[in-house]
């Protein structure tokens, strides 16, 4: 019995050694391009250590990302822990104030958005994966937030057309970085400058969506 703890004591180190490593890795150069080696280097692990806990490249790939969207989660809550007491404007300024802290996050937790800009331009098979575990629970929270905010006259194209507006207000300024810095020197995407930007976008969003609710009048 001390001889199997022993071991599962071991075991456990190693996996969130690939883990981190791997984020880094995979961050830094993608998954076609990083090579199981360059990771089990930078872990201090044994290449096989990776088939052992993870059954391969593919499949190490997959838990990095489930492995950042956690880190970033926990780190950045897009959910009050008051929701009761809050207006739906306000709800909608949390949630996109904690989506542009993940976006644009700086150390461990920067490997979300690199990975997943990564993914935006060369998709891998591990992100249906993502999309249904992490980033769908999410869109059915902020879809729920626009219905209460739109009305019951709203359909359900209208709710994702809304949805999708206000997430591409906050990717724009996430991958559009290197333009915006050369057009506007300066632009500050600091932890005060990010809370001035989700009050900007839900404003914006607000008017749009008093907008839309008229138009469903």
């Amino acid at each position: 019995m001390v001889r199997i703890k022993a071991k599962v004591a071991l075991v456990e180190p190693t996996r969130q050694q690939l883990l981190e490593a791997a984020s880094a890795v995979f961050a830094e150069r993608g998954f076609r391009a990083a090579t199981v080696r360059q990771i089990c280097q930078r872990a201090n692990a044994n290449v096989a250590a990776v088939n052992y806990h993870f059954g391969g490249k593919a499949g190490l790939y997959a838990e990095v990302l489930r492995h950042a969207h956690r880190c970033a989660e926990e780190r950045h809550p897009n959910v009050s822990v008051s929701p009761k007491r809050l207006t739906p404007a306000r709800e909608l300024e949390i949630f996109v104030h904690a989506f542009l802290q993940r976006l644009f996050d700086e150390g461990r937790t920067a490997w979300l958005g690199k990975l997943m800009s990564r993914e935006m331009v060369e998709p891998t098979a591990a992100l249906d994966a993502v999309v249904e575990e992490q980033i769908q629970p999410n869109s059915r929270r902020l879809q729920d937030l626009l219905r209460r905010l739109l009305g019951p006259r709203s359909s359900a194209e209208q709710v994702r057309l809304c949805e999708m507006s206000v997430v591409s207000q906050c990717l724009f300024y996430h991958h559009c970085r290197p333009v915006i810095s050369r057009l506007f020197p300066g632009f500050d995407f600091g932890p005060k400058a990010l809370r001035r930007l989700a009050a900007h976008i839900t404003r914006f969003s607000m008017g749009g969506l008093q907008s839309a609710k008229k138009g469903l009048g």
